[in-house]
Order: C-alpha cells, then structure tokens, then sequence
C-alpha cells in the first residue's frame, strides 16, 4: 500500500459553504410558500363573497320577476313576495338576510325601496337597491320588476 495516496473529498469549509446556501434557499422557498398561501386565502374568501352576493341577486331577480305583489313590512324588516299560489319572505338583518331555508351572509348597510320609481318606506315595492359593505368597499345589487295591472290594485 502506498501511503501517500489522497483521498479526493471536499474540505470542511466548502461543505459548510454548501449547507450555509442550501439553509438560505429553502429559508427563501419557505417564505415564498408562506405569501402564496395568503394570497390563496384572500382569493378564495374574495369568491365566497361575491358567490353570496351573486346568490342573493339571482334569488331576488327570480322572486321578484316571478310573483305578482311584492310587500315590505318596515316593523318586521321582511320582504314578502306571493301570489295565488305560493308565498316567500325575506327577513333582514344586518348581518344577514333569511329567505326561507337559505340564509346569505352579508353585512348590509343600507336598504332602498321603490314603487314606480318614487321611494317608499313600507307597502308595496316594485323595485329594490341593497348595499353591502365588505371589506373596504361597497357593493350593490339592484332588482326590479315591470308593473302588470294586478300591482296597482289593492
């Protein structure tokens, strides 16, 4: 055996070096996970915000295009839409509004009522326009119905 045959490895200062690059990587990596992760999380609760409100509209839009006398009860603070066959109510909150088995999740912060055009308390409606205040915003959803001669009569 010869006694001069070296060993060809790396020294301990290049092997530190590597650890020390390689710790600053994934410490990078990590970070970045983090941040997407957030980002993730703002989006998906931004798409559960406007799939409720979305939700809301289309009901309103069906309800109110689909029954022939709309009536808010201001001292109840509910929507009854009805016919000769059915009945449906809204019940509001402020945090939410009840219609029937479903309930929608959102701050509203104002409520507009409408009966051709003018602006009304109480009574027959043929128009409705809610504000929801979310994060930093506002939102709005408008719904009316055109007028047959059955909303004219009381």
């Amino acid at each position: 055996m010869n006694k001069f045959n070296k060993i060809k490895a790396f020294t301990l200062s290049e092997i530190i070096v590597v650890l020390i690059l390689t710790s600053i990587v994934v410490a990078l990596a990590f970070s970045v996970l983090s941040l997407v992760q957030k980002h993730m999380r703002s989006i998906e609760e931004n798409l559960k915000e406007h799939t409720i409100i979305n939700k809301l509209e289309v009901s309103l839009s069906l309800d109110f295009n689909r029954f022939s006398k709309i009536n808010y009860n201001d001292m109840e603070q509910e929507l009854r839409f009805y016919n000769e066959i059915d009945t449906i109510q809204y019940q509001f909150n402020s945090d939410y509004i009840v219609k029937e088995l479903d309930t929608f999740k959102i701050q509203l912060q104002n409520k507009k009522l409408y009966f051709e055009g003018e602006p009304k308390q109480n009574g027959n409606i043929d128009a409705i326009k809610l504000t929801i205040s979310n994060n930093n915003s506002n939102k709005f959803i408008f719904v009316y119905k055109q007028n047959d001669a059955t909303s004219f009569i009381e």
